[in-house]
């Protein structure tokens, strides 16, 4: 089990930025290494935040940014367990499993609804 814990605190200008932390006062500067379709990424920037934590910066690469669903593992390479993972959902090949999923959903809705009423109607 890592020692550590990551905390993701924004997405932003394709930047991934999160704060590792631990309670052990003596642990050293996590390794962490970032992998995307079993490729490490570069430029992963870690820096001391405090005695027992760091912030990480993660560069999501333009390359990267395509239809589907990508996903990038953050691997803490000391204990070789994943912190967290990065899911990116893009294009327009997902339009329609979104549809209809809100079409189930509102499916769900009416026949809750539906019963709602008729027990409100049978206690009265």
């Amino acid at each position: 089990m890592s020692a550590y814990t990551l905390t993701k605190t924004r997405l932003f200008e394709g930047i991934w930025e999160g704060v590792i932390s631990t309670a052990d006062a003596d642990a050293p500067m996590p390794a962490i290494q970032v992998m995307h379709r079993d490729q490490a990424l570069d430029n992963i920037h870690i820096a001391e935040h405090d005695t027992q934590s760091w912030s990480l910066r993660i560069p999501i690469p333009t390359t990267a940014i395509a239809d589907g669903v990508q996903t990038f593992l953050i691997n803490d390479t000391h204990s070789n367990e994943t912190l967290d993972v990065i899911t990116l959902i893009a294009g327009e090949a997902l339009a329609g499993d979104i549809r209809s999923e809100i079409d189930l959903l509102r499916a769900e809705l009416d026949m809750l609804k539906r019963a709602f009423r008729r027990h409100c109607l049978e206690t009265m």
